[in-house]
């Protein structure tokens, strides 16, 4: 599992600034258009932030651009050293304070757009800076972290029954203060194994087709090269997010500030995917439950794949998310309507199914 080429980003950009643990990557390519700025929070699971940006015809941030929310931006999390093995939740909200200012001086707006963990990152962020939020949209990210048929719950619920964290501390602590990438990486396998047997097997089946094989490289490139995790942060969130379920009860504090989701009333743009094991859709519907936000501001999309395929699959990319950033769009700016929006998304979207479908 080690060795991979690092993956790389694939759209126009600049790092505006970097810290130990996050960088901000500027998208906008120079615009000063009359829109509200957006800033994507990646998944944080082990992996490079560049899944976001996957590849020229599959983009994330290139679909977003196209909708029009041309002052686009991009967290990209720094995998854990020594140094940043002890970094808390705190720290990396302090440095999303940091990137806010740095993309809406003085207190000004932003749409907020998070992937996975990134989700239920940007919820927190949301709910403590209520005054900063434009637009929140979470994709296959659990708030509700014990809703639906999730396999990681299972595992959490197996390894730390009864609040005993005792298990994954060893993990934490036989690494340095770190979580391992490479731990993560098995974990995600384990789940559905058969999906990287017959990936494999796949492989060996096309060894002839140069475009099957460069698809293939690239995919393993990014879900294989891992990045590690702070063990004071991964500890945190098995604690009160996976195990306590804390953010949906209206327990969870942070910084001694409680997380009050019901503090959120911005328009709200939720996806999920049918065949998500990992956040099925329940833990993404159940922010609707909680938040302040009238329910006819609240838009829903359901695709029919799983969780990766949210951020980097055809299906998503193409019908999907130009449906939910045409509605930010308009929440955003008068300039383009919603209906040219969505157009113009598609058009940045794979127009084919790609060649290599993780199934994770």
């Amino acid at each position: 599992m080690n060795g991979r080429r690092p993956p790389t980003w694939s759209s126009p950009h600049e790092i505006v600034f970097e810290t130990p643990i996050t960088r901000l990557r500027d998208f906008s390519q120079g615009s000063k258009d009359n829109v509200v700025p957006t800033i994507v929070f990646p998944p944080q699971a082990g992996h490079d932030s560049c899944i976001v940006d996957y590849t020229s015809a599959q983009s994330q941030m290139k679909v977003l651009r196209a909708a029009g929310l041309t002052r686009l931006y991009s967290v990209d999390w720094v995998g854990a050293t020594a140094q940043t093995r002890g970094t808390t939740i705190e720290d990396y909200l302090a440095d999303l304070d940091r990137v806010l200012d740095e993309v809406a001086p003085n207190g000004g707006k932003v749409n907020l757009v998070g992937d996975c963990q990134g989700g239920w990152l940007a919820t927190i962020y949301a709910a403590l800076h209520p005054e900063r939020m434009n637009t929140l949209t979470i994709a296959g990210a659990p708030i509700d972290f014990h809703a639906g048929e999730a396999e990681i719950h299972k595992y959490v619920e197996l390894l730390g029954s009864t609040g005993d964290l005792s298990f994954y501390e060893r993990m934490v602590a036989n690494h340095g203060g770190v979580m391992k990438g490479e731990y993560l990486l098995g974990g995600f396998i384990a789940m559905q194994p058969e999906n990287e047997v017959t990936r494999q097997l796949a492989l060996l089946k096309h060894l002839d087709d140069a475009e099957h094989v460069a698809r293939y490289t690239v995919f393993e490139d990014w879900f294989k090269h891992c990045q590690d995790i702070p063990g004071a942060f991964y500890l945190w969130i098995v604690e009160h997010l996976f195990s306590n379920n804390e953010l949906v009860k209206g327990e969870l504090h942070v910084g001694g500030e409680l997380v009050d989701l019901g503090r959120i009333e911005c328009p709200l743009f939720l996806l999920a995917g049918q065949k998500d094991h990992i956040t099925p859709p329940d833990q993404v519907w159940a922010i609707a439950e909680h938040v302040g936000t009238p329910a006819d501001k609240i838009q829903r999309e359901l695709t029919a794949g799983g969780h990766l395929g949210l951020f980097m699959g055809r299906e998503a990319l193409r019908d999907h998310w130009p449906e939910l950033m045409a509605g930010v769009l308009a929440a955003s700016t008068a300039a383009v309507s919603p209906g040219e929006a969505k157009r113009a998304a598609k058009r940045a979207a794979p127009t084919r199914p790609p060649v290599i479908r993780p199934g994770y």
